[in-house]
């Protein structure tokens, strides 16, 4: 999947993320990050450099795909290390609610 197929299933997500009340990185190592800001009661992607983020999600772009399509169970892949979690552990466990 290439970066913008992957921007725009992140960006199909949106909506399931908009009431996280939070700024949530994904951090995808080699090939970048994605902010989404839920602050407001609405979810969009921002320009950053993730220092603004409450929580941050360090993930293979991989991963992602899996967890965003539901074919990664989140908890599984946070005990198994494929999933790093920085930050609020409480808007981890919303991300995990709203996506999972």
């Amino acid at each position: 999947m290439s970066a913008d197929e992957l921007e725009r299933l992140i960006e199909e997500s949106l909506p399931k993320l908009s009431r996280l009340n939070a700024v949530v990185c994904f951090d995808l190592t080699a090939d970048g990050q994605y902010l989404v800001d839920a602050r407001g009661g609405r979810a969009v992607l921002i320009d950053g450099d993730g220092d603004e983020c409450d929580c941050t999600v360090k993930i293979s772009s991989e991963n992602l795909i899996k967890l965003m399509t539901g074919k990664m169970d989140p908890m599984l892949a946070y005990a198994m290390g494929r999933i790093k979690v920085r930050g609020s552990m409480g808007v981890a466990m919303a991300l995990v609610g709203a996506i999972g």
